[in-house]
């Protein structure tokens, strides 16, 4: 399906060389974005590789699996991890198609709260974009602060360790060292995300290599360093209840562990705010949110099974006792080189290049909220939008960037407070981020059920059934991720999930009702019509 508008000038270039078929690409991606309403201000110079490099690299199955196995160990333990991560990859597989339609019709940096407003028609669509936007950039800023914030409690593990450990007299850096870790953290991101594109995508190659290299190293060289061994028979059918929160039910601990999974399986929704700087951007945008999803699962499986195989003693793994003060992964990986060689050496430089690939994931999920805000900002929804919406000469939103940097270093700041509010404000980066997800599809499978006019990339006769049994999905897990995660319930193991979500609903409905339903508009063309 050709999309784009070619002029008298298009026509005259020789079809076949590589070079002009580049640019025939971009002034037909140019001519599409013209028609949605703005014009060419970022620089697209990003390929498929690249696009897919950069939402790979958000997803980064090392990031996630490693910073919550202590869940999915604490709830069912390897029958929830080795059973829950295809379950739940296969329905956001599901979420990701759905997307990856919409996106084909609608390449634009805004994304998620674009298609809202375009599907929703103009009665709507302004209450949509408006809704779905506010979901998105807070959900996308909450990825940024837990990603980052767990980088910064992991330095923390690697200098316990590599001090001693915390049966050796190693060092504990106190709550106010590892905040100021993940601000020299979040400033780096920053400085790397002012760099041109160019830059960005070299950076976002490198990152989802060593993220593919790194999953395959360590799920092949920890279970063959360890001396001691799961069996099959415990990888494939244990099932941990001994988890100490009064949950005795099967069902509701596995349920439970699969926040596990569904947490990692976030932020593919990159891809689509980066099409206004990819090439072919209507194929090669769905293109980067699928396969980001798909290969995501098959190594991110991989990378359990290895890991798993070096588990022989949970309760252990999980006593804040342990050298590594609890943090379950990171006590595998120490135990399983001392146990061979005599000290934990080899497991420190393992967590090193896991911090790495998360400092890579932090990275590129600045890159996506300062896009996301770039376009939520030029259709005038934030605070000071003309401000947002700049770009420099290296056509880079700075101005955005730095934004985003500065806001997700702020919610870090309540972990010095209460770890009960931290941890309720970060579940917005799975829940409230999927619920941005969920909104477009909705719309595309109701409203726009019959004038939902499909890109080059489209699922045909199964669109609709593939956006109902998405949007299920999201419902069903938006209920599950807010039941109580602990028994009795009290103030300190209360799920506050239900309470943050539901304080960025009221707000969110709160300023249109009261404010923004008499100046947004939804999105606004910055071209003239004519063009």
């Amino acid at each position: 399906m050709e999309t784009g508008i070619r002029n008298s000038e298009d026509e005259a270039v020789a079809p076949y060389l590589p070079l002009q078929d580049s640019e025939k690409a971009v002034s037909s991606d140019n001519s599409r974005l013209n028609q949605l309403g703005y014009k060419q201000e970022l620089s697209r110079s990003l390929n498929a590789i690249s696009n897919f490099a950069v939402t790979f690299s958000i997803i980064s199955v090392i990031t996630g699996l490693t910073t919550v196995y202590t869940t999915g160990l604490t709830f069912g333990g390897p029958v929830t991890l080795v059973y829950g991560w295809p379950i739940v990859g296969f329905f956001t597989l599901i979420v990701g198609l759905s997307m990856a339609e919409i996106c084909s019709s609608y390449p634009t940096s805004g994304g998620l709260y674009y298609w809202s407003a375009k599907l929703c028609g103009n009665e709507w669509g302004p209450l949509a974009a408006w809704l779905t936007g506010w979901f998105n950039i807070v959900g996308q800023w909450a990825v940024t602060t837990s990603v980052d914030f767990s980088l910064a409690q992991l330095i923390q593990v690697i200098i316990l360790l590599s001090t001693g450990g915390k049966n050796g007299g190693g060092y504990e850096a106190s709550k106010y060292v590892v905040i100021c870790f993940h601000g020299a953290i979040l400033l780096i991101h920053a400085i790397l995300n002012s760099l041109p594109i160019s830059w960005l995508s070299f950076f976002g190659q490198l990152a989802a290599a060593w993220n593919i290299v790194g999953v395959f190293v360590l799920m092949i060289l920890i279970p063959t360093v360890a001396t001691e061994k799961a069996s099959a028979k415990f990888v494939f059918t244990h099932f941990n209840t001994d988890n100490g929160e009064g949950i005795h039910s099967k069902l509701y601990i596995f349920v439970l562990g699969l926040l596990m999974s569904q947490y990692t399986l976030t932020g593919y929704d990159a891809s689509a705010h980066m099409t206004e700087e990819t090439k072919n951007a209507d194929k090669n945008g769905p293109k980067g949110i699928i396969s980001a999803i798909g290969i995501s699962i098959v190594v991110g499986w991989g990378y359990l099974l290895g890991i798993t195989f070096a588990v022989t003693n949970i309760p252990y793994l999980l006593s804040s006792d342990n050298d590594a003060g609890g943090y379950a992964i990171a006590e595998v990986f120490y135990q399983v080189f001392k146990s061979r060689y005599g000290n934990g050496v080899g497991g420190i430089i393992c967590l090193g290049a896991i911090s790495v690939a998360i400092f890579f994931c932090g990275m590129s999920s600045v890159t996506s909220n300062s896009r996301m805000a770039y376009a939520f900002s030029r259709d005038g929804a934030m605070p000071f939008s003309s401000l947002w919406h700049r770009v420099n000469k290296q056509e880079v939103p700075i101005n955005a960037v730095w934004l985003s940097a500065f806001i997700s270093f702020c919610m870090a700041l309540t972990s010095l407070g209460s770890l009960v509010a931290f941890q309720a404000m970060v579940s917005i980066a799975t829940i409230g981020l999927y619920i941005a997800y969920a909104l477009p599809i909705f719309f595309r499978v109701t409203l726009a059920r019959k004038s939902f006019v499909p890109g080059p990339f489209n699922l045909g006769r199964y669109g609709v059934l593939v956006g109902w049994v998405a949007v299920l999905w999201v419902s069903t897990i938006t209920v599950l991720f807010s039941l109580p995660v602990a028994y009795p319930v009290t103030k300190d193991t209360l799920n506050y999930t239900p309470v943050a979500v539901g304080g960025l609903l009221i707000l969110t409905v709160s300023s249109w009702i009261l404010s923004a339903r008499h100046w947004f508009k939804g999105p606004i063309t910055n071209i003239d019509i004519s063009v």
